[in-house]
Order: structure tokens, then C-alpha cells, then sequence
């Protein structure tokens, strides 16, 4: 059977987490996690689900990108795209106007990772796959016990605070359990070496996001100034495309590299760091939490686990236990640790009553929030 996608809906789901400011930060101080999610319908009957996450305001934007990138994708078999992937990626980020937009940043790379993301839950889904196997099955089929022992603290508001609160951290969770910190963009250069210094005595594993996240050799300086102390750096949640990797790499501007499964071009173009990373010997470390994160990185992360890297030493994936209830295949932890999905597709579905709930700026629970 082709799958012939007949029909691409996306709509604006938002759930009012800044009211208790669930997920903020120093940079990002009213949150509220969103998604556009986009639902790809097939002449057979078959759906796939994906998304890419947003912090609220601007959604819509992204779903008018999503939208301008339907005409490529309505209309093709899902057999005609898998057996050129490169060539349909290339469609999604090369057209030749909308790459002015980008190319291959920001919103229009937004929207196409909620696209293709939508893509290969499909794909994963016509296989009766979880998408983790389905990527293992294309190359091979090769092959901590208890507890969250790392922690991760966000930093950079005030710097006596931070102080006060890692070594709170420190104390509760002692000197062999993992602490790491995360200063979401704050600083400039100076002032991130500075700071970070300041915290070192709370031996943190790594510093996360330092300064801007396009700062390539700024990033390399902070590293450098940093390694006498035992402190990396890790970035990649907003890193734009795999080029922006691939400098960080060269340049040794990061110890752990954060890919994130809807900044980049959606599995494609993560695939493409995964094994950049491992060809530097960097490990990968991917960022998650938000709307949808956890359920998409899981299978990145089991696939570079099984087929690229098969070393656990220095890998990590964060998770953060948020709005699972919302998703069909949520996550399953056990004992800290990620269990492999074993429903097919990329665990991006999620229930339709959640969707009507939380679709902006239509639904009950914004109607409610509206009103007072």
C-alpha cells in the first residue's frame, strides 16, 4: 500500500504553565509550553502525529510556516518519500524562496521538523515499528541501576543565589551523585567564566548554554578557560542546523553535545550530528522536557545507543516529568531510566481531547483562562 498523504492539519496547542512558571528560567520567565502539532491523514486510513515545541506567543507563526510547507508534502506517497529521504528533506529546506526565511533556522526549520517529524511517526507506524527499531532495522541489529543520581540546576539570575543553592544541591545529594548547571544564554563570555568559577567549589559536570548559543568561539573560550577546573560545556538545544555542530565540534567549543529532536530538521538532520559527534568522541547528552521532547529524544537516544556510539559512559538524557498524560505513547521511566517504546511511530501522538482543551485560542482551557 503507497500511503498517499491526502491531507496535512496543524493547530496551536498551548497549556497555561507560566500561571505557576513551570519551566522557567532566567531567560525565559513565563513560559508557556506549547506545540504545533501537526496531523498527516493518508488515503488508507493511517495517521502520523509530530510536533515541534514553542514557549507560547509566536505558535501561530510557526503554524503559518507549517502550513506554507503543505503544498510539498500533500500529495506524495509515503513510499515516494522514504525512498528518497534526502531528496524530500532537501525539498523541505531548499525551496527556493522559503529558504529565504532561514535557510535552515528558526521558524520555517521549526515547522519543518514538526513536518517531517509527522513523517516518520507515519513511516514508523505503516512498519508497526516504534521508531527507535525502525532506525536500528535500517543499519543493524547490533547490540545504572536505581535512581536519579544527576541533577541539574538552572543558574544565572543572581550569582550569591546560585551560590547559596548549589551548594544546598551539593549537600543533599552528596559528593558522588551528578550536578550539573544551566545558565539557559545569560552571560557574555567574561561573565560566564567568571561566574562559573565562582560555582566550581559545587564541582559541576558541565555548564549548559553559557552565552549565545551562535557564539561558536566564545563558547571555545569559555571551554578552554573552564577544563582546569573539570568543567565542560554543553550546548545544542538551540543550536540552528548540523553546520552549527559541526563548528562547535572543530572548534572544541562543547564536551557534551544537546541535540534536540525539533530545533534541527527533525530526525534527518539529527541523525547527521549523531555521528558527527561520535566521530569527535563527544558525547551526546540530548535535551528534552517541554511539550513532546521526552517522547521524540528517547528513540534518537536508543538508536546512537545501539547502532552509534554503543557506550554509556558520560551520556545522559534529560527528562522532566511534564505533560506526558497529554500523549498517547507517553515515556516510561524505571528507575530513572528511559524504557524503549514498543508501540509503533515516534510517540508523538497525542489524545484529541487534549488537543481541544489546550488549542489556542479556542479551547476550553484558554477560554477559561481569558475570562479571568
Amino acid at each position: 500500500m503507497l500511503h498517499k498523504i491526502i491531507n496535512l492539519t496543524v493547530r496551536d496547542v498551548r497549556f497555561p504553565t507560566s500561571l505557576e512558571q513551570h519551566g522557567s528560567d532566567a531567560m525565559h520567565t513565563d513560559p508557556d509550553y506549547s506545540a504545533a502539532y501537526v496531523v498527516l491523514d493518508t488515503d488508507c486510513g493511517l495517521k502520523g502525529f509530530g510536533l515541534t515545541f514553542t514557549l507560547g506567543k509566536g505558535t501561530e507563526i510557526v503554524v503559518c510556516a507549517v502550513k506554507a510547507l503543505e503544498g510539498l508534502v500533500v500529495g506524495k506517497s509515503l513510499q515516494e518519500i522514504v525512498s528518497n529521504f534526502r531528496g524530500f528533506y532537501r525539498l523541505l529546506t531548499s525551496d527556493g524562496q522559503m529558504r529565504w526565511l532561514g535557510p535552515e533556522k528558526g521558524v520555517i526549520h521549526l515547522a519543518t521538523a514538526a513536518v517531517l517529524n509527522a513523517v516518520w511517526d507515519l513511516w514508523a507506524r505503516a512498519e508497526g515499528k516504534p521508531l527507535w527499531k525502525l532506525l536500528v532495522d535500517m543499519l543493524c541489529t547490533d547490540a545504572l541501576k536505581s535512581g536519579w543520581t544527576k541533577f541539574k540546576v538552572k543558574v544565572g539570575a543572581d550569582r550569591e543565589d546560585d551560590v547559596r543553592r548549589c551548594r544546598l544541591i551539593r549537600q543533599m545529594i552528596g559528593p558522588s551523585n551528578t550536578l550539573m548547571i544551566d545558565a539557559n544564554q545569560r552571560w557574555d563570555v567574561d561573565e560566564a567564566i567568571s561566574w562559573v568559577s565562582k560555582l566550581a567549589e559545587v564541582k559541576p559536570l558541565w555548564i549548559e548554554e553559557p552565552t549565545s548559543p551562535d557564539d561558536i568561539l566564545g563558547h571555545a573560550t569559555i571551554a578552554k578557560a573552564l577544563a582546569p577546573l573539570g568543567i565542560g560545556v554543553a550546548t545544542g538545544e538551540q543550536c540552528h542546523n548540523r553546520v552549527m555542530f559541526k563548528q562547535l565540534l572543530q572548534a572544541s567549543a562543547l564536551q557534551f553535545v544537546q541535540i534536540d529532536s525539533c530545533r534541527l530538521g527533525s530526525v534527518n538532520e539529527n541523525l547527521a550530528v549523531l555521528l558527527m559527534a561520535h566521530k569527535f568522541q563527544v558525547p551526546v547528552c540530548p535535551h528534552a522536557g517541554g511539550v513532546g521532547l521526552c517522547e521524540l529524544v528517547q528513540h534518537l537516544i536508543l538508536f546512537d545507543y545501539i547502532c552509534v556510539s554503543a557506550d554509556l559512559s558520560n551520556r545522559m538524557c534529560e527528562y522532566v516529568d511534564h505533560l506526558h498524560e497529554h500523549f498517547a505513547s507517553p515515556v516510561v521511566i524505571q528507575d530513572a531510566h528511559y524504557m524503549p517504546p514498543k508501540d509503533p511511530g515516534y510517540s508523538c501522538e497525542m489524545f484529541e481531547s487534549s488537543v481541544k482543551r489546550h488549542q489556542f485560542p479556542e479551547g476550553d482551557v484558554w477560554k477559561l483562562h481569558q475570562n479571568k
